[in-house]
């Protein structure tokens, strides 16, 4: 049976399967059903953890005797397979099968591998696993479901924010759901059943360092050149990766190309704004780009960007530093030399 790591605690708490295969790309995701299965497993009496990690030179053999030896105290036992890779091979895939097939009364099976692509999700040892227990397929979380994967967790921790709050850690916390879970936990520590004002949230983002990549796109779209190069100053004084500076860059501009052109179209301002979750707090700073710069603009700057790109990749010569310098020139509407 595969099913969503949502539906993964509503599982455990109707039955213990025998087996379950965990796979995905979200370590924090991964980790927490993970987590999940252990506690369950410990309350259910599989009191015994014997772990075995995937390598290279990994004796699969040694996975059927684990299998089949009994507990030294004669308990139930959890039996973990970490297998970042998701490929066992010939000899792993037949007998990940024949464990699935016949699984030990007083062994759970839990097999962790990374991202499975779809040829692998259909070989005969993942269908095994899937048929015979539970297959939890944990997927990125794209943007626009991260605000709600956000407010899930807010929810679980039992806090009351106010509006905006979600979406400003949405924006600061994309691409690291890790990140986001330790802020919904400072929340959690912080106020407890105190209502979280967004100004709280934004004065602690910012307490975090001095100047973010976060905050010179800010000074970006504010058009603010001298406060941009101050701040992009300060990050590489701090030691930032230029990639890291970049990245941010590149979304904000990339989000404000697809605003710009979608606009240009002739599709309502504020309902471009909306369907591109530029939450109320940001749209002055957004709107404010889009009056100083014309939609043609901006994939101009994303080509620029994309010279840089290669440029801190090795890829070309020059000064990763300086280049950035020109781009966020460009971002804030000053002229300069291609």
């Amino acid at each position: 049976m595969q099913i969503d790591p949502d539906r993964l605690n509503d599982q455990l708490r109707k039955r213990l399967a025998p087996v379950y295969l965990i796979s995905g790309d979200e370590p924090l995701v991964i980790q927490e059903c993970c987590d999940a299965i252990r506690q369950r497993a410990s309350e259910a009496g599989y009191v015994e953890r014997h772990v075995l990690n995937v390598d290279g030179a990994f004796d699969w053999e040694s996975l059927r005797s684990s299998s089949q030896s009994l507990s030294l105290f004669a308990e139930r036992r959890l039996l973990e397979v970490n297998m970042p890779n998701g490929k066992p091979g010939a000899d792993g895939g037949r007998i990940l099968a024949e464990l699935a097939a016949n699984p030990a009364a007083d062994t759970l099976l839990m097999v962790i591998t990374g991202k499975l692509d779809k040829q692998t999700r259909e070989s005969g040892w993942a269908k095994s696993l899937d048929d015979a227990g539970v297959a939890v397929m944990i997927w990125p979380i794209s943007v626009e479901r991260l605000p709600e994967w956000i407010e899930r967790r807010i929810r679980s921790k039992g806090l009351r924010v106010e509006t905006g709050v979600t979406n400003l850690l949405a924006y600061h916390m994309e691409g690291n759901l890790l990140a986001a879970a330790q802020e919904v936990d400072k929340l959690a520590l912080l106020y407890g059943d105190a209502e979280v004002r967004l100004a709280d949230v934004e004065a602690m983002l910012a307490d975090n360092t001095r100047f973010t990549v976060f905050g010179l796109a800010d000074s970006c779209l504010a058009g603010d050149a001298r406060s941009a190069v101050r701040v992009l100053e300060s990050l590489r004084a701090e030691g930032v990766e230029p990639i890291l500076v970049l990245w941010a860059l590149v979304r904000e501009a990339r989000s404000m190309a697809q605003i710009a052109a979608q606009i240009a179209d002739g599709r309502p301002e504020a309902g471009v704004l909306q369907a591109h979750r530029v939450w109320a707090s940001r749209r002055p700073l957004v709107v404010k780009a889009l009056r100083r710069l014309k939609a043609r603009r901006w994939p101009a700057i994303l080509v620029r960007a994309a010279r840089i790109d290669r440029l801190v990749k090795g890829r070309a010569k020059g000064n990763a530093w300086q280049e950035i310098e020109s781009l966020v020139l460009a971002f804030c509407g000053v002229r300069v030399l291609a």
